[in-house]
């Protein structure tokens, strides 16, 4: 029945191959192969999401993959092995895999997620230990040094945030764990805590014994149930093992997680929206000062960071502040996780060093559009980002010179589209998402954003055209200096960016 021995059988349940018929194929491997012996591993995804699902076997050459596995390919999967056609040879010499830098994602998709014993044994849990030898000072020093710095957009030093923090005087403090992941374009977030969440958790340990803080919570969006669950289960584990609790490992600290999940806001992916609505309230901004360094949940000291950025201590403790600092370029530091979606050939995630240009992302990794036809505009960063047409395509993906070009690497999201798309309705479709998911509280983001889509309706019809571009650059300008917080503040650089980019598509 089979050419070569199988030892073990790796087939994916994260929501992206959930999504493709993962759980279908697995229940035919699973009544084929039940009484020959070899395990069935339900893993996270690897990020080479148009191969989904990507089904590997462990065999005596190494672990061999099958793409696009469908149910009904997995008689002759058990039987042809290379000779099947959507046999891809082994898993880690595909090119797209090959060429990567993964520190952050490194086991991500190799393993059993929510089994705490597959995550130790590759190397889980080993910076906590570590972490544990350490003063507080001294951990923040080691994160301070390493560069890293917030992967949820703005960019902000993890180790400034940590010491401010630290050195507040409150008899609480709290980790916040952002994973309201709702940029367009992006999925990092869901594939690490579907596929390694005790990696998350692990570096909210370490960040919690950094700075003080006793109590953390994974703020989640309700969007993603697979996440949810998976990071429950692994918050058990991690309880029964004494890592999460009284007495960390024997040690006198004590650190409490859980999950809480969001209703659906967009704005609530803002660290002050967000802690509004942990405490029960509706998800609307603060005014700042005071920051939640300061002030924050329930009134304490709290450092909110993303998903990436948490989720990227571990490592930096296990190898040191030289080993991450010396990835990336100028003032951006480490890895960049680039999640590449829309008119794209090969949609995925790539981990990187920051400043790789986004030319190469498109033509190395991506290998174009899936249509066939040209490039037209990228937007990086979320309905937020910029759109940059093919003369801004060499510019390297770090945080200073993204932002010196008008743009922003924001969670790392890069959405393609060709030459057929109409960048007027991309401006219209960024006021009507600032409408919709406005939180209501000042008035250029709420009622400018509604205005801002009728103007764009009277562009698009031909409608006194220069006269109302103006008046939609002034309302920009509105929105841009009297917005409370970012999601206003930004909402004018797609906008802007269409016009100046693409003022074929304005008629200008």
């Amino acid at each position: 029945f089979y050419i070569m021995k199988i030892n073990k059988i790796y087939i994916p349940n994260d929501s992206s191959s959930l999504s493709v018929g993962s759980e279908e194929t697995f229940t035919v491997f699973n009544s084929l192969i039940s009484d020959k012996n070899i395990d069935i591993v339900r893993t996270g995804s690897r990020g080479l999401f148009w191969l989904e699902p990507l089904v590997e076997l462990d065999t005596e050459i190494g672990r061999i993959g099958f793409k696009n596995v469908s149910y009904k390919d997995v008689p002759k999967i058990l039987t042809e092995y290379q000779n099947h056609p959507s046999y891809i040879g082994i898993v880690e010499e595909i090119e797209f895999l090959k060429k990567q830098k993964r520190v952050t994602f490194s086991n991500c998709g190799k393993y059993n997620p929510i089994s705490i014993d597959d995550y130790i044994s590759n190397g889980g849990f080993t910076g906590l230990k570590k972490a544990l030898t350490f003063d507080q000072n001294r951990l923040v020093e080691i994160i301070t040094k390493s560069g890293l710095r917030g992967r949820g957009g703005a960019g902000f030093p993890t180790g400034i945030k940590f010491k401010t923090v630290l050195g507040a005087k409150a008899e609480k403090k709290y980790i916040v764990c952002n994973a309201d992941e709702g940029d367009s374009g992006t999925y990092a977030d869901r594939m690490l805590m579907e596929g390694d969440p005790f990696l998350l958790i692990e570096g909210m340990i370490i960040a919690g014994i950094t700075v003080g803080a006793n109590k953390g919570y994974i703020y989640l969006r309700s969007e993603y149930p697979e996440a949810y669950a998976k990071l429950n289960l692994a918050i058990e584990a991690a309880k029964k093992e004494k890592l999460i609790g009284h007495n960390l490992l024997g040690s006198n600290k004590c650190f409490d997680l859980e999950v809480r999940l969001g209703a659906g806001a967009y704005i609530c992916g803002e660290e002050t929206s967000l802690l509004e609505s942990l405490e029960g309230k509706r998800g609307q901004i603060r005014s700042k000062p005071p920051l939640p360094a300061f002030e924050g949940l329930f009134g304490f000291p709290t450092a909110v960071n993303n998903v990436i950025t948490l989720a990227s201590i571990p490592m930096i403790i296990k190898k040191g502040h030289e080993f991450y600092s010396s990835l990336g370029s100028r003032n951006s530091k480490g890895t960049l996780t680039i999640q590449l979606s829309g008119n794209i050939k090969n949609g995925g995630l790539i981990e990187v060093p920051f400043g790789i240009k986004l030319s190469e992302v498109l033509n190395n990794y991506g290998i174009g559009t899936i249509s066939g036809r040209p490039i037209k505009a990228v937007q990086v960063g979320g309905p937020l980002g910029a759109y940059w047409s093919e003369k801004l395509f060499d510019t390297p993906l770090d945080y200073e010179t993204f932002q010196e070009n008008g743009g922003m690497i924001g969670h790392g999201g890069v959405v393609v589209f060709d030459d057929q798309v109409d960048l007027r309705a991309q401006a219209k479709f960024a006021m009507e998402f600032c409408s919709f998911e406005s939180c209501g509280k000042c008035t250029p983001c709420r009622i400018g954003s509604v205005r801002g889509k009728e103007i764009l309706d009277k562009i698009i019809i031909g409608d006194n055209v220069k006269n109302n571009i103006k008046l939609l650059l002034d309302l920009c300008d509105v929105m841009e200096h009297g917005s409370l917080c970012a999601f206003g503040g930004l909402i004018p650089v797609p906008v802007r960016s269409a016009i100046e980019n693409f003022k074929e598509d304005f008629l200008i």
